[in-house]
């Protein structure tokens, strides 16, 4: 069976239900997603938009992401991960992971596992816009 459902980098909107539905299976007993939103303020600064850019290899390094949260959690059914790029506003969808295992706190410990190696690996950069009209880059997504 594939565990790895979905992997996309999407200049449009993302769909929760998407993922979800990617990750549904009858085998699961838990499912669980992360959705990270566009937030109106980094520290004490108000954030107005950001856009985020990605190398071309970001949807490999995605699935590779996908594929190692796979291995290390044996009773992970299915992996799913999209992440946008271009400009979005707050409140935006910016990336949305989901992972279904037999139980619930397997599929917690995986899930927060995919985010965090998606953040630290997959080449996606945030340039971030504040109210003051500055601006910055921010390392990885």
């Amino acid at each position: 069976m594939n565990q790895i459902r979905l992997i996309a980098i999407r200049d449009t909107a993302l769909s929760v239900d998407e993922v979800r539905s990617a990750i549904a299976d009858p085998a699961a007993g838990g499912e669980v997603l992360f959705v990270g939103t566009v937030r109106d303020h980094d520290a004490a600064r108000g954030v107005t938009g950001l856009s985020y850019s990605a190398h071309p290899s970001a949807a490999d390094e995605l699935g590779r992401v996908a594929a190692s949260i796979a291995a290390k959690y044996p009773d992970a059914i299915a992996v799913a991960a999209v992440h946008r790029v271009g400009d979005l506003a707050v409140g935006d969808l910016a990336v949305v992971v989901g992972v279904s295992c037999a139980h619930r706190a397997e599929a917690f410990h995986a899930c927060h596992a995919l985010i965090d190696e998606l953040k630290a690996s997959v080449p996606v950069w945030k340039h971030q816009r504040f109210a003051d009209g500055s601006d910055e880059w921010v390392g990885s997504a």
